[in-house]
């Protein structure tokens, strides 16, 4: 049975979820879900009171596939998820940032969102991303971003969800009622990237490891 995972997006630059390139992945953070998700499941994110976005869907994403981080390092399909970081803003937040190193096999981290300014290794980030080395890729996606609709309120409530800190993994009727919500009114916004991400304009910035803010 497919599941429903929900959660709530607290910064949104386009990095988790990356929407560009045609396909929506998750690829860092969330290692929980990405740890546990299969093909079929849904990951919706809902805005917070972060982005000022309580009760909106930021992006619904079907997982068409999940692979392992050599996978997507080493495969040419996602090589322009590899963050370019003098690039543009959609290439400032590519995803695709991390490999083992032939000899050691150790974790090597790509200069990008997750890495110190310099551009070396965050260790913070590191770990955190690292508990799971899968990555979650749909070829069947909604990405709102600051143009997230809302959600309505009696779908939520019957699903359960609750905004607040962690991730909700659900398997009954009623949070499949969202996604055929989200189908029924958005069904011509498939795979598209609707608007910018809400922090799109801050994207040569770095996370660095804790809070919600970006620097």
């Amino acid at each position: 049975m497919s599941a429903v995972y929900m959660y709530v997006v607290d910064r949104d630059f386009g990095f988790a979820p990356n929407p560009f390139h045609g396909y929506c992945t998750l690829a860092t953070c969330k290692p929980g879900i990405r740890s546990t998700a299969r093909a079929e499941d849904w990951i919706v994110g809902m805005g917070g009171k972060t982005l000022g976005a309580t009760g909106k869907c930021v992006f619904a994403m079907k997982v068409t596939a999940k692979i392992n981080f050599q996978e997507y390092w080493t495969n040419r399909r996602y090589i322009t998820k590899r963050p370019v970081r003098n690039g543009s803003s959609l290439r400032l937040v590519g995803d695709n940032i991390y490999r083992r190193d032939d000899a050691t096999a150790q974790w090597q981290q790509a200069d990008s969102h997750h890495s110190k300014h310099d551009g070396t290794p965050n260790p913070v980030n590191v770990r955190r991303d690292t508990k799971s080395d899968k990555v979650l890729i749909s070829e069947h996606f909604y990405y709102f971003g600051n143009g997230a609709p809302v959600v309505p309120a009696n779908l939520l409530a019957a699903a359960g969800f609750k905004n607040k800190i962690g991730h909700w993994r659900f398997t009954s009727a009623p949070s499949k009622q969202i996604i055929a919500w989200l189908e029924k009114a958005f069904g011509s916004s498939l795979n598209h990237v609707i608007a910018d991400p809400f922090n799109f304009d801050e994207s040569e910035k770095r996370y660095p490891g804790k809070g919600n803010k970006a620097i």
